[in-house]
């Protein structure tokens, strides 16, 4: 954690290698996590979706399946509420493989697991809307199997403009897009995440031990209120039975001090924010699995300390305070992996590369085998390069942040047992990412297609801006290109010129091309619009930057 004034990065290293990396500034406001008393300001039937105003620059979006009551209300469901919101809402088609991760289900920069499945209708005194989808049950009242799921009623048949309504935001703004909200409230904490608006008792599947998960259950039962419900994360595992119900007991005050303050509040109002990102990422990433944390701030240390000692005291002994003159990221190697992160290059070990290009809708990552030529088998030599490439990718991925829809071009494979290895290697690489993501089989062109939760800007996106030169295309005009538009430029305005000279400013590249191969065009243009046409040098301009004006006007 590198903790300076007006910035707070904090990495994630796996084997000495950077594997996650979030940067926050002070002048960026991070509000997903955070409740909000909103406002309903139009309501979008042809997208069944509508716009809030919470208080923000651009008005929240909010879907109708995030406004949709639980339809597992009342069940002792084993799965977190977060993979249940996900099968609802997604539908992904029979060629796209959802990859389930291996790994907790939180990212480094996201605050709460699960997001809960309940809906307020007016404001937090409303009862839900009624759902009239049966829960299927046996005899005995054990479900025995999971309701399918029903047409989603028309968003404005639940909400109208004007009405107040309490969300939560799961997405970030970006750029020209507001957060996404919803209204399934969920509250962090330690070892649980709280769902006070659905009354839901669950465990991580990452919870393998039966023992462990009806011990926790059992708990949760025990002590949770008659309505709402929880989660029990996987961090939970082992944990004191006092630490959960102090777990229980610290959101459930927190839950009540937001419903009262609805009462006091006018719409739009912020009800609750999370904690601030160093404490956040304690909480949610310090976990037994973890070796070190090394923090270079003396105040955020004794602030993490504080923390620690109170949740989890066993692990005290492995925070340390960074107080050396080097910078903490220089000496774990971060600063060299961010600037190579923010390359379209990408070299891989055998002497291949990944060319990543990330445009509005989907990032296209294209695999060549540069200076590898192998020994004695091609496709041998195709395989190795693909395969070093399948480890980058997955790799990239995480640490550029890189959402949406993906593209990636392996080299083409003649043998259908290649593509099939690089696929799987691919699934398999992708289980160990923290993010959602889906993926289809190599197709014939070698192309896997493959979607990718997002969860806030990509690493480019924060750390860099549009060339004002190329805009974004990565490539600017040649000087002969902009030679040529001078002598148009020229034909277009010297009407409108007083005098009986023309001044032409540019780049001396450009300039270079006119003295050169373009002296007899440019002496011809003087003779048919009978003015003299000086050239001058200017070496600030850019190359396709040049001004025409009247030379007499110069003293």
């Amino acid at each position: 954690m590198n903790v300076t004034q007006g910035e707070t990065r904090i990495a994630r290293l796996e084997n000495g290698v950077l594997s996650e990396l979030i940067i926050q500034r002070d002048n960026d406001q991070q509000v997903a996590g955070n409740i909000y008393f909103g406002r309903i300001t139009r309501v979008l039937p042809g997208m069944q979706a509508a716009f809030v105003d919470i208080g923000l620059e651009k008005a929240a979006f909010l879907y109708v399946a995030d406004i949709v009551p639980d339809l597992f209300e009342g069940i002792d469901e084993d799965e977190e509420a977060e993979d249940i919101r996900e099968a609802q809402s997604c539908d992904e088609g029979p060629s796209l493989v959802e990859i389930p991760s291996e790994n907790e289900g939180t990212h480094l920069t996201e605050n709460h697991e699960p997001a809960a499945l309940a809906v307020n209708d007016n404001g937090p005194q409303a009862a839900p809307i009624q759902n009239d989808i049966a829960h299927k049950r046996n005899p005995r009242g054990r479900k025995f199997s999971r309701p399918k799921r029903g047409p989603l009623p028309r968003i404005e048949n639940l909400v109208k403009e004007g009405q107040t309504i309490v969300v939560q935001v799961v997405k970030e703004p970006m750029r020209t897009k507001g957060a996404r909200i919803t209204s399934h409230i969920s509250l962090p904490g330690r070892f649980l995440v709280s769902m006070p608006t659905v009354n839901h008792v669950g465990v991580s599947r990452r919870v393998s031990s039966f023992e462990e998960r009806s011990r926790l259950k059992r708990i949760l039962h025990d002590n949770k209120p008659a309505n709402g419900g929880f989660i029990a994360r996987t961090n939970c595992v082992e944990a004191p039975e006092d630490k959960l119900v102090e777990d229980i007991t610290t959101l459930k005050e927190t839950w009540q001090k937001i419903y009262e303050k609805t009462e006091k509040s006018r719409a739009p109002a912020l009800l609750y924010s999370d904690l601030p990102l160093v404490l956040r990422a304690v909480r949610d990433n310090f976990t037994k699995d973890v070796d070190r944390l090394v923090i270079d701030s003396k105040d955020d240390h004794a602030e993490v300390m504080e923390l620690v000692e109170k949740f989890m005291p066993d692990l005290k002994n492995r925070v340390q305070l960074y107080d050396k003159d080097t910078p903490l990221f220089d000496v774990y190697g971060v600063e060299t992996e961010i600037n190579r992160a923010l390359g379209k290059k990408v070299w891989l070990k055998s002497g291949g590369y990944l060319i990543i290009e990330t445009a509005e809708a989907l990032t296209s990552i294209d695999v060549n085998t540069g200076r590898f030529v192998g020994k004695k088998d091609f496709e041998e030599t195709i395989m190795t390069t693909n395969m070093e490439a399948v480890i980058e990718v997955a790799y990239q991925l995480k640490l550029r942040s890189i959402g949406g829809i993906i593209i990636i071009d392996f080299i083409d494979m003649g043998r259908h047992s290649n593509r099939a290895k690089v696929y799987n290697a691919m699934r398999d690489a992708l289980r160990r990412d923290r993010i959602k993501t889906t993926i289809s089989k190599i197709s014939e062109l070698g192309l896997i297609e493959m979607t990718r939760k997002r969860t806030r800007d990509s690493l480019t996106q924060m750390l860099s801006e549009i060339c004002p030169h190329c805009h974004g295309t990565g490539s600017i005009k040649t000087p002969q290109t902009v030679a040529f538009e001078v002598f148009r430029e020229i034909k277009r305005v010297f009407h409108g010129v007083s005098g009986r000279q023309l001044l032409v400013v540019t780049n001396p590249r450009v300039a270079k091309v006119l003295f050169n191969e373009g002296r007899a065009y440019l002496e011809s243009i003087e003779k048919r619009i009978g003015k003299r046409v000086i050239v001058e040098t200017d070496e600030a301009r850019h190359v396709d930057d040049f001004e025409i004006r009247s030379r007499d006007k110069i003293a």
